[in-house]
């Protein structure tokens, strides 16, 4: 598989050493036959993904968004979607979440919705469930690993 990437920040020989090449943003949507998002939601990625990125994209092509449901332009999704521009979308983080019952991704037989929970890996809960076994056995020994004002800020 060729795996490309875009990012405001990555740079060519930051990509090199992850066997990824580094491409404009322009080309990320006009090459991929899989794109996906993997961001944080600030004001800089809030509708990052508008409806020109998705014109670019192949007819066979998909979009994965398991980051955060605003970096994407929902209402162009779901005209690429409808108008079949793009192949489908997988779906994890939506614009209101829980996804009201009416919304119209919903009704559309290319998408793959899932309720937030694409980051459930049994590695994932393996490491989390650890740190927090070891959290309460340091605390309970009066050793606390982290504080309370320490976790808040």
């Amino acid at each position: 598989m060729s795996v490309i990437a875009w990012s405001p920040h990555l740079t060519a020989e930051r990509a090199q050493p992850h066997g990824v090449r580094a491409v404009g943003k322009h080309d990320l949507f006009a090459e991929s036959d899989v794109i996906t998002i993997h961001l944080p939601l600030s004001d800089a990625s809030r509708g990052l993904v508008q409806a020109a990125d998705l014109a670019l994209m192949k007819p066979t092509a998909y979009l994965i968004n398991t980051s955060r449901g605003p970096i994407v332009d929902e209402v162009a999704l779901i005209d690429a979607l409808r108008e079949r521009r793009i192949a489908g979308a997988g779906l994890d983080v939506y614009d209101v979440e829980p996804l009201p019952v009416d919304h119209p991704l919903r009704s559309l037989p290319n998408t793959l919705l899932l309720p937030h929970i694409g980051y459930v890996t049994t590695d994932g809960y393996r490491t989390w469930f650890e740190q927090v076994v070891e959290e309460i056995l340091a605390w309970t020994d009066g050793n606390p690993i982290r504080t309370l004002e320490a976790s808040a800020g």
